[in-house]
């Protein structure tokens, strides 16, 4: 190509991207115009279901009915969902009409939910994937404060991990089931990602990586692996490591994202987990008990007699009645006696006839029973 040639390609070159900018816009004016449309569509039809959830309140408010009624939300969802031609993704589809349900409730009065904090857990991702963001997060320092608050009024729901799929079972949470009159009225099952920050992104001058002591048994292969020489210290939550470590440079953290960007840290290495499938499973907590939502289970406390085969003849009302168990949990009784309670769910909600029939049974054989909730399912 001589000079000539590619002065005359350089000079063509604006005038063809000047063409092809026209021709986009072209094409793109009438579809933006009608999106604009829509949007002023969506927002004036949002704005009526708004006034009417206003309306729906002060029905309420006359009988005393509760503002927030999970099974109904999530009803709500599943029909939404089952009339969905896409392309939306039912899951996005979820969230979009949670968060419209959220912004609505939100207009008498945000919800209170205590939460295990501060600001930037695990446990604060579960609340807003529970309730929307609309609603009003109260940080407690432990799992113990949570149960309190809620107990004393303070706030309407609490929100505390129940169990990870790597570690099992958070023994605080189950023990604080034993003694509370609170019941379960949701779940939610998270994907866990843990991430290593730090205020160095190179981690110059740590000593030390903390964070709660779930975390940290969820990492402990890859923290042996990648950074042995670490002192590993257990600490009431990821986001209290995490602030721990934006004043300490010595200090290293193992959090969520919204942890990092909350205590402006760096993500040293994200996604430290052991296993990618990582999940921790949340409880909500309250005085509310829910009626069925067509997909339930009912969570249970159970203690037999210490005698020979007490276990299978208690669960046998289940396999009689066909009902299906989906965990079994033990935990200590701390009688010194070598007792155990057993934590139980079982498919369904305690009003299904066959599930009702199961529990009369368990009740009369156990030596211990307590039902903690039914609540729609999480699967």
């Amino acid at each position: 190509m001589t000079n000539q040639d590619k002065h005359s390609a350089r000079a063509a070159a604006p005038q063809d991207n000047a063409a092809a900018e026209k021709a986009l816009g072209v094409e793109l004016t009438p579809l933006r115009e009608q999106i604009d449309a829509l949007d002023r569509e969506l927002l004036s039809m949002l704005n009526r279901r708004a006034q009417l959830a206003l309306d729906v309140g002060e029905v309420k408010k006359k009988y005393g009915a509760p503002v927030f009624r999970p099974e109904r939300e999530l009803q709500v969802i599943r029909k939404v969902q089952g009339a969905n031609p896409g392309p939306l993704l039912d899951d996005s589809v979820a969230s979009i009409w949670r968060e419209v349900m959220s912004a609505c409730r939100g207009l008498e009065k945000p919800l209170e939910v205590a939460f295990l904090g501060p600001a930037g857990t695990f446990s604060e991702q579960a609340l807003y994937a529970h309730f929307g963001h609309e609603v009003s997060g109260v940080p407690c320092p432990s799992i113990d404060e949570v149960f309190r608050a809620v107990e004393a009024g303070t706030v309407e729901y609490g929100v505390v991990p129940v169990e990870n799929s790597t570690e099992g079972a958070v023994s605080r949470t189950l023990d604080l089931f034993l003694q509370t009159s609170l019941k379960i009225s949701g779940e939610i099952a998270l994907k866990v990602h843990h991430n290593l920050m730090a205020s160095s992104p190179d981690m110059q001058g740590v000593t030390v990586v903390r964070a709660h002591a779930q975390a940290l048994a969820q990492c402990q292969h890859w923290l042996t692996a990648n950074y042995p020489h670490l002192e590993r210290q257990a600490v009431s939550s990821n986001a209290e490591a995490a602030r721990m470590a934006s004043e300490d440079p010595t200090s290293a953290a193992i959090a969520g994202e919204s942890a990092a960007n909350r205590y402006h840290l760096h993500m040293v290495r994200t996604h430290i987990q052991d296993d990618p499938h990582n999940r921790t499973r949340f409880a909500v907590i309250g005085r509310y008990e829910t009626e069925p939502s067509g997909s339930d289970q009912t969570s249970m406390i159970l203690s037999v007699p210490n005698k020979a085969g007490a276990v299978y003849q208690l669960l046998a009302p289940l396999a009689d009645n066909g009902v299906s168990m989906c965990r079994f949990e033990s935990r200590p009784a701390r009688s010194g006696a070598w007792e155990y309670y057993f934590y139980v769910d079982v498919e369904g909600h305690q009003n299904d006839a066959a599930v009702a029939r199961a529990l009369e049974e368990l009740r009369r054989n156990a030596a211990y029973f307590k039902v903690l909730g039914s609540y729609p399912s999480s699967k």
